[in-house]
């Protein structure tokens, strides 16, 4: 009997302190911002999403217990002209009435260097997963704004095709309208949660 209630304190005891080692931060939308750009004939024409949130839960020294949620509105995007937001809003693109979330879980995050890590995990849009890894630069933290912050910031290139969202249109002289790639920027300033 003393041998079970030594043991179940031992268990309590490192499961509080592995709990205790991870911080969770949620993202200040106020000082975030999620943008992409595209091939439009011969620019690269961006844009972004203004309604998103997620969660980080960090434990540097132990980057197996680490992960990331993030989901964005599909309705928020901006590009700067009502018509195109329209369209992008339609059944051609994100199709938001059917599909009104993009979210990303991490599966698994690699240290690359000092403050750079590879982040993989499982996008899904436009009712479609698949696997996608993000690289990850921290930018510090620091107490300020009564809370402590962290900085993070986020690219990857993403094949629209790849979720199913192929919408082009073909030139009279040849070529098409847009390109296939897209290239993902996101920026979050965190607020660690007491």
């Amino acid at each position: 009997m003393r041998r079970t209630a030594l043991i179940t304190a031992l268990v309590l005891v490192l499961g509080f302190g592995a709990a205790a080692a991870q911080d969770v931060y949620t993202i200040d939308p106020n000082h975030s911002s999620v943008a992409f750009k595209i091939r439009h004939l011969v620019s690269k024409v961006g844009g972004g999403f203004t309604d998103f949130g997620g969660t980080i839960t960090a434990d540097f020294g132990n980057l197996d217990v680490s992960g990331v949620q993030f989901s964005i509105r599909t309705a928020s995007i901006d590009t700067r002209n009502e018509d195109r937001d329209g369209h992008l809003r339609s059944s051609d693109f994100f199709d938001v009435e059917k599909f009104p979330e993009i979210t990303f879980t991490s599966t698994k995050i690699t240290k690359v260097d000092k403050d750079s890590f590879a982040v993989a995990g499982t996008l899904t849009m436009h009712g479609v997963s698949k696997p996608t890894t993000f690289t990850v630069d921290y930018l510090g933290e620091m107490n300020a704004m009564g809370g402590t912050r962290a900085g993070y910031e986020l690219s990857t290139t993403l094949d629209r095709k790849d979720w199913d969202i192929s919408w082009n249109k073909a030139l009279d002289s040849g070529g098409l309208i847009l390109g296939d790639d897209v290239e993902i920027s996101i920026n979050l300033e965190v607020i660690k949660q007491k």
